[in-house]
């Protein structure tokens, strides 16, 4: 019986694992979606399409995996807000990979889970050890040897990702104010479609005539980033965290492949040696925060 047990565990992680590779890629292939079609449209009208295109998708979803009762909120107003931190997020990002390699913009993005540790110290007074502490500071710096702050390489957009790992953290910490009981399912569907609601208002101020060859690219952006923050999302449950929230940094491997696919885009090597130490303090963070909460 035992035997059994393990065997499931295994395969749940293994399925968990394989989930969030394919997520991760998936986001990649949005990410460079969304950066071909900067080239022609506002990042507020691919956003708003995206999300448009998006929605039934996310509303079968959430019926399928929680049925009529996914698609309530008793929190609407906290959803609201989420929707905000969103949108805000969502338009930095986008136009950060229109500016930046998509590399660059995809390894600064990975200071987010410094962030969360950081502001759940300094304003949820949450108790995070010296070694975490010291793990952000690491961190920082490596968003530094990116940026090159004051050097000829230096460009005013780096600070672009920075600023959306800064709101997506605050995105991440703000679902604590969501009601438990509601689903991850209800989560997706509120900012989906709060996302498509509040951009309808903008959007037609910076509305440009969507090209017949360029259509396929909106439905690819919605399909794939649907697609992706679903196996993502699944991934979490069938795996613990400190196994599966590390794979998120294979997207620096997708997003470098594809930047040089598409646009011939190479990062130099002071890039590469930012974003390893970037992603040393993450993992470290991840892995200290599980051990802490077990030992708990």
């Amino acid at each position: 019986m035992t035997d059994v047990i393990a065997g499931k565990e295994t395969q749940q992680r293994l399925s968990g694992i394989a989930l969030m590779c394919f997520g991760v890629a998936c986001l990649c292939v949005n990410d460079a979606l969304a950066k071909a079609l900067t080239a022609s449209y506002s990042p507020l009208q691919i956003m708003f399409m995206r999300n448009i295109i998006a929605l039934p998708f996310a509303i079968l979803m959430a019926l399928k995996m929680g049925g009529v009762s996914a698609l309530k909120s008793t929190r609407p107003v906290t959803h609201l807000m989420r929707t905000v931190l969103w949108i805000a997020a969502t338009l930095l990002f986008f136009t950060s990979v229109k500016l930046l390699q998509l590399a660059e913009a995809t390894a600064l993005i990975f200071v987010a889970p410094l962030f969360i540790t950081a502001i759940s110290a300094l304003f949820l007074r949450e108790h995070v050890g010296w070694r975490r502490w010291m793990a952000v500071i690491v961190g920082f710096i490596g968003v530094v040897i990116v940026i090159r702050p004051g050097g000829s390489t230096f460009q005013p957009a780096s600070l672009l990702p920075v600023a959306t790992a800064l709101l997506y953290a605050l995105l991440m910490i703000s679902a604590r104010w969501v009601d438990a009981r509601e689903s991850m399912w209800t989560l997706m569907l509120y900012l989906t479609g709060c996302s498509a609601f509040l951009s309808s208002f903008i959007t037609p101020f910076f509305w440009s005539a969507i090209r017949l060859e360029d259509l396929w690219l909106f439905v690819a952006i919605a399909l794939f980033g649907t697609a992706g923050m679903t196996m993502m999302t699944q991934a979490f449950r069938l795996a613990p965290a400190v196994v599966i929230a590390p794979l998120d940094y294979t997207a620096l491997i997708w997003a470098t492949a594809l930047g040089w696919f598409i646009w011939g885009e190479v990062p130099d090597p002071v890039t590469y040696l930012g974003a390893v130490v970037i992603i040393s303090s993450g993992v470290f963070v991840i892995v200290r925060e599980y051990m802490t909460h077990r030992s708990g």
